[in-house]
């Protein structure tokens, strides 16, 4: 498997029979990166290169994705709720057993890593130092039950259709698209990228895991994950004394501007970086300024 930018020795938590793979780089005050769907810690390859000096640097792999394992849904739930449960075996084996610290995490944030780092977040406030906001959303949609555009077909398909879920499956078309402009970027990356941020599809297994992130949208009360999405944005008050910055791909077709305003309603003192430029993946069409910027802020 040939992953350019990503020169990390892996690391393996074994949990109910389940291997979750993460990347634990570097010295320092830990900085916590979550990924989102359909993506893995391979994202972070830049951020990690450039804070591992001075920063502990851990980035997980969603279990059914990246390099963890990638169970049938017999053996998984493939919820939030579970999400949130492995970040907490996680972080609690990094602090009882590998030196981590109890307090003074970073969580830097991107889509689905949103609800999830929140959520845990609002498990252990007292752990939390900072956020770094990577357009990902940790409350209910600002725009209410109205679906946005570029999810509605997804949705439809794996909600509603048999057809679209096996079309998922056989043909990983979410995550396919996610690498190319205009879905999730807005600059075409290098072929050997793409193919690095598709490499651990291993089939079915991997395929399970982006489909369920999708079909476990909140959207309104009678979706499961919506209670546990509800009560992590009221916890957000929690974190208004936290320094926040906010890294936004003003071209994404899914957390569009409504969503970072509402981010700056919560948190009105955040530091602000909008790049009218960029897409979903913010850290592949922006990394030249995102990168130096959160270097940057995590000094302060």
């Amino acid at each position: 498997m040939t992953l350019p930018g990503y020169p990390f020795t892996s690391h393996f938590l074994t949990r109910a029979g389940l291997s979750q793979h993460y990347v634990d780089e570097g010295d320092g005050a830990p900085v916590l990166m979550l990924h989102g769907n359909p993506s893995w810690s391979y994202l972070w390859r830049r951020l990690i290169v450039a804070l591992r000096t001075e920063h502990r640097c851990v980035a997980p792999d969603h279990i059914g994705m990246g390099l963890s394992d990638k169970p049938g849904e017999d053996r998984y739930a493939y919820t939030l709720a579970s999400r949130v449960d492995d970040l907490d075996a996680l972080t609690d084996h990094l602090i009882a057993t590998e030196g981590a610290p109890e307090r003074g995490w970073t969580v830097v944030m991107h889509d689905w890593g949103g609800p999830i780092g929140m959520a845990w977040a609002s498990r252990h406030p007292e752990r939390v130092a900072r956020l770094v906001v990577l357009n990902t959303a940790a409350f209910p949609n600002p725009h209410g039950a109205r679906v946005r555009p570029a999810l509605r077909l997804p949705l439809w398909l794996l909600r509603e259709t048999r057809v679209g879920a096996r079309l998922f499956l056989r043909h990983h078309a979410f995550a396919r698209l996610a690498t190319l402009p205009p879905f999730g970027v807005r600059r075409r990356l290098p072929r050997e990228v793409r193919d690095a941020f598709l490499a651990p599809d291993d089939g079915r297994g991997h395929r399970v895991a982006v489909r369920r992130f999708v079909g476990d949208i909140p959207i309104g009360p009678g979706d499961g994950a919506w209670p546990l999405l509800t009560r992590t944005g009221e916890s957000l008050g929690e974190f208004a004394d936290r320094p926040v910055l906010i890294g936004w791909g003003l071209r994404d077709p899914v957390f569009d501007p409504l969503m970072l305003t509402e981010w700056r309603r919560r948190f009105p003192a955040a530091e602000v970086h909008a790049f009218p430029d960029a897409g979903h993946y913010v850290l592949e069409d922006a990394y030249e300024r995102l990168v130096p910027a959160i270097e940057a802020f995590l000094r302060r």
